[in-house]
């Protein structure tokens, strides 16, 4: 008799900001990091901040089914924040079934957010798979108001204000993809800020000042200095993400002058491995510039603010 495995479900109801990171990679291929993004939970809502490569099966795995997800928030339009959206788009309006369980799935439409390229770009998406939509109306009868897509395109603004939760968007600095943007989430008075993909930029300090937690972008400069070295013909290649890129020294300050309470980590380059030692490695030279706790992420981290 075949037995499914039990899914540890995270409440329907979340009394404190929690983050959940679901992917802490880049768009490099790391063994046990996936692409980027995160699940942020508040009250009876989860918002899924970018959604790169296997987002559904890290939902899954984070304790979070997919069918909660009716808010995708993005920061900007690379491949690697925006190519699991087809799996979440229609995973989340599909009805979940389990041999002890059914989930409903998404009845409304999709609410997408991010900056003033995202209907451009997601709309072409979405027209990609009209073929698979149209079947799963008229053969599964899904219900046809969950094949929308509803856009809220803001470069700097709030973008959600309902419930006690306050979302604001905010430009940062990611040429030559412009626009990029990262977002302030705050709800029971505790303040969660996700940086995207970007070198340091004073408004990041202006939004971040206080806040509880800064989930901020980094790449270890000294690694990527050590392998350029070794692989000079991939010089290019290795150094293109001090472009566009903040590094872990820098992240450091960023936190230091806006006063952040805990400095979270993620979209490595290059990823260190899971283990203390690694990560220790990983941040050296940044308890130097900061004063508060470091974590480097890693996936299905979770992060509950009370």
């Amino acid at each position: 008799m075949y037995i499914q495995p039990q899914m540890n479900l995270r409440p329907d109801y979340h009394p404190d900001l929690t983050v959940v990171l679901l992917g802490t990679g880049s768009p490099r291929a790391f063994y046990g990091r996936a692409k980027p993004g995160a699940a942020v939970l508040a009250g009876d809502k989860t918002f899924l901040v970018d959604c790169g490569g296997s987002t559904v099966d890290q939902l899954i795995k984070a304790g979070i089914m997919p069918q909660r997800i009716s808010d995708v928030l993005f920061t900007h339009h690379h491949y690697d924040h925006n190519g699991g959206f087809f799996d979440v788009f229609i995973t989340s309006w599909r009805t979940h079934i389990t041999a002890e369980r059914v989930f409903e799935g998404r009845s409304v439409p999709m609410q997408v957010y991010g900056p003033e390229t995202t209907k451009e770009i997601i709309g072409k998406m979405r027209e990609s798979f009209e073929f698979d939509v149209k079947l799963r109306i008229s053969y599964n009868l899904s219900d046809e108001a969950g094949s929308l897509i509803e856009y809220t395109e803001c470069n700097e603004g709030v973008v959600y204000d309902k419930d006690g939760i306050r979302i604001t968007a905010f430009e940062v600095d990611h040429r030559p993809v412009y626009p990029a943007i990262a977002y302030k989430f705050e709800y029971n008075g505790k303040t969660v800020v996700i940086s995207g993909d970007t070198i340091p930029v004073a408004n990041m300090e202006k939004q971040a000042t206080g806040a509880d937690l800064l989930v901020h972008e980094a790449y270890n400069k000294s690694w990527l200095d050590s392998l350029t070295a070794q692989y000079p013909k991939h010089e290019k290649a290795l150094s293109n993400p001090a472009k566009y890129h903040t590094t872990t020294l820098e992240a450091a300050a960023i936190a230091q002058r806006a006063g952040v309470k805990h400095l979270v980590l993620t979209h490595h380059i290059p990823a260190p491995e899971a283990n203390p030692e690694a990560e220790q490695a990983y941040i050296e030279g940044m308890a130097g510039i900061y004063a508060g706790p470091i974590t480097v992420g890693r996936d299905l981290m979770v992060f509950e603010l009370k």
